[in-house]
């Protein structure tokens, strides 16, 4: 596992530069910037996503599984003069806000790639969104080098292989276990190859649930992986970015700004 996994501040700083220098811009495009927004992040972990909006006056919301995660988050903007508040809830037991309260902007970043009832999530979205509003997902597409976040792993070297999680199941389980991942590991790790997402598979799911796409930006070098890697972000070719199930392979970051019809 990368030491930025085990040491959350540095990570929710990092999601903080990246959401800073590349989403708000972004989102602005297609959401004029309102005195006073209302952002509600799904899967929103420590918080870090959140933090740019906050500091320029919006109301944010962050709603993720993991208690600790919560606690964290909690922890952290606890010290900031910022309007936000964390639940640690499934998204799907998070009740649907008044008419008044429902937000303008919903994140869902690193989320759907997560989740198996896809079709649910994206009908319980819709009445959180104000009817002007719009959705940022950010997710991997499924057969880039590590769509299977695989740099989960503890093992150094098992967290570095490109494109194992394509591997059939029972293969892929048995290289996890012979470098020494443990049980919980290998279960994320295998219930991420069944929720795994195309870039197909997502614009199927948009328009079976009514949602337009504003936009597409399909990326070849990972914003984040400036943060990371200090690699310079890169689009995907637009010759590239339009050849079916192929462009899978080289985009490590979709961007998607999309609305409820």
């Amino acid at each position: 596992m990368q030491e930025r996994h085990l040491d959350r501040l540095r990570y929710l700083k990092e999601l903080a530069n990246t959401s800073r220098e590349y989403y708000i811009d972004y989102i602005d495009a297609y959401f004029p910037r309102k005195s006073r927004c209302r952002i509600l992040e799904v899967g929103c972990g420590e918080g870090g996503n959140l933090l740019p909006f906050a500091e320029r006056g919006a109301a944010v919301t962050g709603v993720d599984l993991s208690e600790m995660k919560i606690a964290q988050a909690n922890s952290f903007y606890r010290e900031l003069p910022y309007d936000a508040v964390f639940f640690a809830v499934n998204f799907f037991d998070f009740p649907y806000p008044d008419e008044d309260k429902k937000y303008d902007i919903i994140l869902v970043h690193d989320v759907i790639e997560h989740i198996t009832p896809k079709d649910k999530f994206l009908k319980h979205l819709k009445p959180f969104l104000n009817e002007d509003g719009i959705v940022f997902w950010r997710f991997p597409a499924w057969q880039m080098p590590f769509g299977g976040h695989q740099q989960i792993c503890r093992n150094k070297f098992c967290s570095r292989l490109p494109f194992i999680h394509l591997l059939p199941a029972p293969v892929y389980r048995g290289i996890l276990s012979s470098f020494g991942e443990d049980q919980s590991c290998i279960d994320e790790l295998i219930d991420i190859k069944r929720c795994g997402v195309t870039i197909e598979m997502f614009e199927k799911l948009l328009k079976t649930n009514d949602y337009i796409s504003l936009n597409r930006c399909l990326w070849f070098i990972n914003p984040h992986y400036k943060q990371k890697f200090n690699l310079k972000p890169r689009k995907l070719s637009v010759s590239l970015s339009h050849i079916r199930y192929v462009r899978n392979f080289f985009t490590t970051s979709c961007y998607y700004i999309t609305k409820s019809v």
